[in-house]
């Protein structure tokens, strides 16, 4: 079907996502799929769960095949993580610093610490976007299941490079903000110890006491924290935070622990995340994104979306999947439920949770 959909154009590029049932034949499924399309540039993995089209199969055997033609050269690489006496290094390939492009990536969660490059190609690399997520399919080390090409890798990083640079990276964190946003007025590393010159846990506290029972109970399940973006920005919305988990707090200073570097003059706010928050922020990201289209039709979409969402947030099945079909029509589409999801907000290139990246492929323009 993958390539009967192609017509007379040759793939020229195959993401393949597989269900953890293939985790100890993924040479063999790698091989028989390589011998239906021939060699071609191909990453993949193997996954907890994968979708396909508008479905997302949870709990049974699953191969979602999704290939591409007319994108230009793609350039498939492998990336490996060495630990030094100074912290680490990356090795394998090498972003060029003034190269715009869109880089799909998938990681192995225990060998590649993919924050650490993502924070590097923010520095260096700033025409580079990265979509992807980090592999889901294997508990332990060496357990997890890369595709590149024709090869099977249990570590690292697989990625492929893309000069399409019309490639849309949609990025739904699926939270809502609540209270009051605040400046933060004493910070050190990911601890922030002031948010408009009170304790951050004092206004933690007095937030969470002016929430509705609902709220509250949401808070108590797992407080979040927004990241203003775009400090210049009139109203902020959702959308407009880079979302973070609290980690922790420190009671005798009234601190509290984030999951990012935090600087004095940063505008947070603390968020919420529910299935109805997650399931609004994803329709006005569609929404958003079929209004820019036009009424053209979308060639296709990578769907990268975290293994705690699915069954385990939402009441009805395949959710993602079937939201962006709803908006955005039939469309191919692959993706795998993943351990930490890769997509740029305002600009930079992050390591999420909870999240839907979508790396849309808009059609042949004219």
């Amino acid at each position: 079907m993958a390539l009967a959909s192609l017509g007379d154009s040759p793939p020229g590029l195959g993401v393949l996502f597989a269900s953890d049932h293939f985790l100890d034949s993924a040479e063999t499924l790698l091989a028989a799929v390589t011998a239906r399309t021939g060699p071609l540039p191909l990453i993949g993995c193997v996954s907890e769960a994968v979708a396909g089209g508008a479905r997302e199969v949870e709990a049974e055997p699953a191969v979602s095949l999704w290939l591409a033609a007319g994108l230009g050269p793609a350039e498939t690489f492998a990336m490996e993580f060495v630990p030094t006496a100074s912290g680490g290094a990356f090795g394998g390939y090498r972003f060029e610093p003034d190269r715009a492009a869109v880089c799909l990536l998938v990681c192995d969660p225990f060998t590649f610490p993919a924050e650490y490059l993502l924070a590097h190609l923010n520095e260096n690399a700033t025409g580079t976007l990265v979509m992807g997520g980090m592999a889901s399919g294997g508990l332990g080390a060496r357990r997890s299941r890369l595709f590149l090409d024709g090869q099977v890798r249990t570590e690292g990083a697989v990625g492929v490079y893309l000069p399409d640079t019309r490639i849309h990276p949609l990025v739904s964190q699926g939270c809502r903000p609540v209270g009051e946003p605040f400046t933060v007025t004493a910070a050190e590393g990911t601890l922030v110890q002031e948010l408009g010159g009170r304790p951050a846990m004092t206004r933690l506290q007095e937030m969470a006491g002016a929430l509705s029972p609902h709220d509250r109970e949401l808070l108590a399940r797992g407080v979040q924290v927004g990241i203003v973006m775009n400090e210049y920005g009139a109203e902020r919305h959702q959308g407009d935070f880079l979302i973070r988990s609290i980690l922790g707090a420190q009671p005798e200073t009234g601190a509290i622990a984030v999951g990012d570097e935090i600087d004095v003059g940063q505008t947070l706010q603390f968020h919420i995340r529910d299935a109805d928050s997650a399931d609004r922020d994803l329709q006005r990201i569609l929404d958003e994104e079929a209004a820019a289209l036009g009424g053209a039709r979308a060639a296709g979409a990578l769907l990268f979306t975290c293994n705690g969402r699915g069954s385990r947030l939402f009441p009805e099945p395949d959710h993602d999947a079937r939201l962006l079909a709803r908006v955005l029509g039939d469309i191919p589409v692959a993706g795998f439920f993943c351990a930490g999801e890769l997509g740029p907000v305002g600009g930079q290139n992050y390591l999420h949770a909870f999240t839907a990246s979508i790396a849309l492929f808009p059609g042949s323009p004219g």
